[in-house]
């Protein structure tokens, strides 16, 4: 089959002419496998889509037009009142986003103390030394004022969690900078939950030109040069 090992990319399907030669062809939402409710995702029209398969076969399908440059997966579950996020409110974000970087962390580099295959080696070495300081704080809804004294008595700390997730995100392709559609995996799950995260990325790309670079990254999250 000219289609097993043949890659086509997301709303895309593999398809074989009369000649019997693969290439890509968009998919008909139509035609996508059924879902169940909590796999239902929101675009950025504000429609509920049933997956991601109809929401990238759609977009597909719009390409090249108007509709179809702005449509983008917004955030995973259906479409719901997203309140607006405040001044007040976005300036706190990096503290909450912060300390949950580091818990993920923390809570990886625990599963391989028994299994190891989460974080490379080199990796676990950083982890470890945050790990072990007696002086971290733990996993918890934590007040903003304890996050922020925190971050300042144990900076460190927080340096590594904070450049962990841009190179987790930075993938496609690797080259210290965050598109939109790298930054999705993190921003459509945590919508729902943290209503900032679209300002707080948008306010993050300081010259505006819809890519996040390492150190726009970092000095969102206070990480000195």
């Amino acid at each position: 089959d000219p289609c097993q090992n043949f890659h086509c990319k997301r709303g895309k399907v593999c398809h074989k002419d009369k000649q019997g030669n693969p290439h890509c062809i968009c998919q008909d939402p139509a035609a996508c496998p059924s879902t169940k409710d909590y796999e239902h995702v929101c675009g950025t029209d504000n429609k509920t889509y049933d997956g991601t398969c109809q929401l990238f076969g759609t977009k597909c399908r719009l390409e090249g037009t108007k509709m179809g440059r702005q449509l983008h997966l917004d955030y995973m579950g259906s479409c719901k009142y997203i309140p607006p996020c405040t001044d007040y409110e976005v300036d706190q974000f990096p503290l909450r986003m912060r300390d949950w970087l580091k818990n993920i962390l923390m809570q990886y580099y625990e599963r391989d103390l028994n299994t190891s295959g989460i974080l490379t080696e080199k990796q676990r070495n950083k982890v470890k030394k945050i790990y072990q300081n007696d002086k971290r704080l733990v996993a918890g809804d934590h007040t903003v004022e304890l996050l922020l004294h925190d971050f300042e008595k144990n900076y460190h700390m927080y340096v590594y969690p904070v450049h962990w997730q841009f190179h987790q995100l930075d993938q496609h392709p690797v080259d210290r900078l965050l598109t939109h559609s790298e930054l999705a995996p993190l921003r459509a799950s945590l919508v729902p939950m943290e209503h900032c995260i679209t300002r707080f990325f948008q306010e993050c790309d300081g010259d505006q030109d819809k890519l996040i670079a390492l150190k726009e990254w970092c000095r969102c999250f206070g990480i000195k040069e």
